[in-house]
């Protein structure tokens, strides 16, 4: 379980938030809406343990996040892809395992490129695709992911239906085997398994 009591976060002299808490449980996910400046990655950085709050605690079965154990099962993928662009997109998902200590076969990973729709393109250097083709490298991580807890940072952004309907059916995965998720988005997309909330901002 992951749960944040009474946070609040300041930033220069604006308080963006305070008093933030929730108890998110096996199967669950939290949608993490507000408008721009809200401070919604604000929260997320506060969650992964990149900003710390200036009031409040966040826990990770019942212990602090600065444990180990958190870590090892923390997924973050942000706003930005994180991907190498004179990489191709079979090398950035190897390399990101690599980074993660996880172990992905090059099968695996060109499986996963399979799955995202980059067949034919897992050997094209990632400055050559398109905004939304690498969207789909940053998120192929996702398909061979077991990490109990994932957060996510607008994943749908650049996506065409068919994408989103992907990445939709991989969280509804995530969740059926009681993984947690947390994500913020600006458009609400129907995740078919677990249990669906709601979180907005200012």
């Amino acid at each position: 379980m992951l749960e944040a009591d009474n946070l609040e976060c300041v930033r220069g002299e604006r308080r963006l938030f305070a008093g933030i808490g929730f108890r998110l449980g096996a199967g669950e996910l939290l949608y993490l809406q507000g408008r721009n400046g809200a401070g919604k990655t604000s929260l997320l950085r506060m969650l992964i343990g990149l900003l710390p709050p200036v009031a409040g605690e966040i826990r990770w079965r019942g212990r602090t996040i600065r444990s180990g154990e958190f870590r090892a099962d923390l997924c973050y993928l942000g706003h930005l892809n994180a991907i190498k662009e004179e990489l191709t997109p079979l090398e950035n998902l190897l390399a990101a395992a690599r980074l993660a200590d996880e172990a992905l076969s090059e099968d695996e990973a060109i499986d996963a490129l399979e799955q995202v729709g980059l067949a034919g393109r897992e050997d094209l250097a990632c400055k050559y695709l398109s905004q939304g083709q690498k969207r789909r490298v940053a998120l192929a991580r996702l398909v061979k992911e077991k990490r109990p807890l994932w957060i996510l940072d607008e994943p749908f952004v650049a996506l065409d239906v068919a994408a989103v309907d992907w990445l939709a059916g991989i969280i509804s995965g995530h969740l059926q085997r009681g993984g947690l998720a947390i994500m913020t988005t600006h458009q609400l997309v129907d995740i078919p398994a677990g249990t669906v909330r709601e979180l907005r901002l200012g």
